[in-house]
C-alpha cells in the first residue's frame, strides 16, 4: 500500500514545527500544511468524493496548491492539475475528459474556470479559494475554501491506496492533437521524487527551494514540491516568474535550490537589475523543459559560480528520465544518462537501436513510465510498444552513454530531401550577441517542400537586420540549413512553463 500524501505526512510527523512553505510574509509549518490538507480531505469526503474519483485543481503557486493537492490524495482520489492559463472551453474539455467530479480553483481564474465548470455535467462541485480579505461574491452554488477550513477538523485517516492506483493525471500539451491525460501511479510519482532527492540533486532538509515553475506542471510538481516535502525542506513560492522578484526572493530567503526552464536562466542572467541582488546562496541549479542553449549555460555557471545540471523527462515519465549526475562528469548540452532503474535507447523508425552517434528516437522503459493515457487504449498502444515508451524526441548517444536531444520528431524540417533539425540552427542564433530568443520552423515551399524560417526577439538595447542574421547563420551552417527568412518580434509566444510555442509561429 502506498499513498503519495505520505511525502507530506512523514515530514509533518518527524518535524511538525519546521517551516514548510513561504509566500512573502505568509508562512506555514509542516503541521499546519498537513492539518489544512486533512481539512480539505474531510470536506471532499463529505461531498461524496470516493477513492478512484478525479478532482481537478486550477491553482497558482500559493500554499493552497500543496494543501489541496495532498488533501485530494488523502481521499484516495486522483489529482488533475489544470494549466492556470486555460480558457473556459479548455477547462470544460479537461474536466469532461478526466471525469473530474469536483474543481478547486483560485478566485482570479473564475472568469474562465466558472463557465467551463458550469458547462460540464459530470463535474458537480466548485470550490473557490479566495485571497485573505477578499470580498468578491462567489458564484451561485460554489463552496468557499475558507468555510471548508473553518468547518472541518485537522485530522483525517488517509485512504490506503495501492501503489499502482492512479495518483495524478497530467495532461500533455496537445502539440499533436487534443491533450491526453497521462495516468501516473502513486509509485511512479513517489519513486521519481525519492530518486531526485536522494540520487540526483544532492539536497537535504536544510535546503530552501524556490517554486516558480508552475506546480501544475510535472517538472515543478516532482522536482520542487514533492522533492522538498519528501525531505522536510522549505519551499518559497513565486506565483509568476519575474527575474527581479525571483532574485529578491533568492536573496531574502537564502534560496539554495533553483529549478527552472532555460528562459528563466536567460532572464536571471541578462536582466540589468538582477545584478543588484546577492544570489550566492544558490548551490544547486537544475534546468529542464527544453534544451538550454550552451551559451546561456556557460554564462550562468560563470556568473553565479554554480553548475546548472540539465535533465530530461516528460509528463508521461513522472517526469525525470535522465540527468547529469553529480558523481559523473557534466557535459554541457547533454541531458545526461538515465536515472537509477530506467533504461533509454535511441532507435530507428522500426524500433531497432542505431549505432553510437547516429540520430534516432529516444525510447524509455522503467518505473517512471505512466500506466497509460486515460481512456485512450489506442494512443497508449501507439506510444508504449514492446514495453518501451516512444517519446517523439530525436537524439543521439555518445560513446560515454550521454544523450543529446536534437529535436522533436515532428519538428524536423525536410528541405529538398534533406533533414534539417531546428535545434541546431537555434543554437547558432542564440550565440549571436543580439539574440534573446529564437525559434526555427518550416514553412511550405512549392519547390523544396519546406523552407527554413527563423523567428527571433532581441536583447534589450540590441538589434540586427534580417539579412545580418541570415548571413551569420550562412557562415556557420551547411547551405541547406541556414534560414532563408527571418521574422523579428518583440517576444515569442510561450507556454506557462516557458517553452516557446512553435505551433503559434506557423
Amino acid at each position: 500500500m502506498l499513498n503519495l500524501a505520505l511525502l507530506l505526512e512523514q515530514s509533518a510527523r518527524q518535524d511538525p514545527g519546521k517551516l514548510a512553505v513561504i509566500l512573502d510574509d505568509y508562512k506555514l509549518r509542516y503541521a499546519e500544511v498537513n492539518g489544512a490538507a486533512n481539512k480539505v480531505a474531510s470536506a471532499l469526503v463529505k461531498l461524496g468524493v470516493r477513492p478512484g474519483d478525479k478532482v481537478a485543481l486550477m491553482m497558482p503557486n500559493t500554499p493552497h496548491f500543496p494543501i489541496c493537492y495532498y488533501g485530494i490524495l488523502k481521499t484516495g482520489a486522483a489529482v488533475v492539475p489544470l494549466n492556470v492559463l486555460f480558457k473556459q472551453n479548455e477547462v470544460q474539455y479537461h474536466l469532461e475528459d478526466s471525469d473530474s467530479v469536483a474543481l478547486i480553483t483560485w478566485e482570479g481564474f473564475l472568469p474562465e474556470a466558472g463557465p467551463g465548470f458550469r458547462r460540464t455535467e459530470t463535474c458537480h462541485h466548485l470550490i473557490v479559494v479566495q485571497a485573505p480579505g477578499s470580498t468578491e461574491a462567489l458564484p451561485e452554488g460554489a463552496l468557499s475554501f475558507n468555510q471548508i477550513m473553518a468547518e472541518n477538523p485537522p485530522v483525517f485517516d488517509t485512504v490506503q491506496t495501492r501503489s499502482d492506483d492512479t495518483a495524478v493525471i497530467l495532461y500533455t500539451s496537445g502539440t499533436t492533437g487534443r491533450p491526453k491525460g497521462a495516468e501516473l501511479s502513486h509509485f511512479n510519482m513517489f519513486f521519481n521524487a525519492m530518486i531526485c532527492a536522494e540520487k540526483l540533486l544532492g539536497v537535504v532538509k536544510e535546503d530552501v527551494f524556490l517554486a516558480t515553475l508552475p506546480l501544475f506542471h510535472s517538472f515543478g510538481q516532482t522536482c520542487v514540491m514533492n522533492v522538498a516535502l519528501f525531505l522536510g525542506a522549505t519551499i518559497t513560492m513565486l506565483p509568476r516568474f519575474e527575474p527581479v522578484k525571483a532574485a529578491e526572493i533568492i536573496q531574502r530567503d537564502r534560496v539554495t535550490v533553483f529549478a527552472g526552464v532555460p528562459t528563466m536562466y536567460f532572464y536571471l542572467l541578462h536582466h540589468p537589475e538582477a545584478a543588484r541582488f546577492d544570489m550566492s546562496s544558490l548551490r544547486r541549479c537544475v534546468s529542464g523543459g527544453s534544451a538550454m542553449p550552451v551559451e546561456v549555460l556557460h554564462a550562468f555557471n560563470q556568473k553565479y559560480n554554480v553548475t546548472v545540471l540539465e535533465g530530461y523527462g516528460l509528463s508521461e515519465t513522472s517526469p525525470v528520465a535522465s540527468f547529469n549526475h553529480l558523481d559523473r562528469p557534466t557535459k554541457p548540452g547533454s541531458i545526461g544518462t538515465p536515472i537509477w532503474g530506467v533504461q533509454m535507447a535511441v532507435v530507428n523508425p522500426e524500433g531497432q537501436p542505431v549505432p553510437t552517434g547516429e540520430l534516432g528516437e529516444i525510447v524509455i522503459r522503467g518505473h517512471n513510465v505512466m500506466k497509460g493515457y486515460y481512456k485512450r487504449p489506442e494512443a497508449t498502444a501507439e506510444s508504449i510498444r514492446n514495453g518501451w515508451f516512444h517519446t517523439g524526441d530525436l537524439a543521439r548517444q555518445d560513446e560515454d552513454g550521454y544523450f543529446y536531444i536534437v529535436d522533436r520528431v515532428k519538428d524536423m524540417i525536410i528541405r529538398g530531401g534533406f533533414n534539417v533539425y531546428p535545434r541546431e540552427i537555434e543554437e547558432v542564433l542564440y550565440a549571436h550577441p543580439a539574440v534573446a530568443e529564437a525559434a526555427v520552423i518550416g514553412v511550405p515551399d512549392p519547390a523544396l517542400g519546406e523552407e527554413i524560417k527563423a523567428v527571433v526577439a532581441f536583447k534589450p538595447g540590441h538589434s540586427a537586420t534580417e539579412q545580418e542574421l541570415i548571413d551569420y547563420c550562412k557562415e556557420r551552417l551547411a547551405a541547406y540549413k541556414y534560414p532563408r527568412s527571418v521574422e523579428i518580434r518583440e517576444s515569442l509566444p510561450k507556454t506557462a512553463t516557458g517553452k516557446i510555442l512553435k505551433r503559434e509561429l506557423k
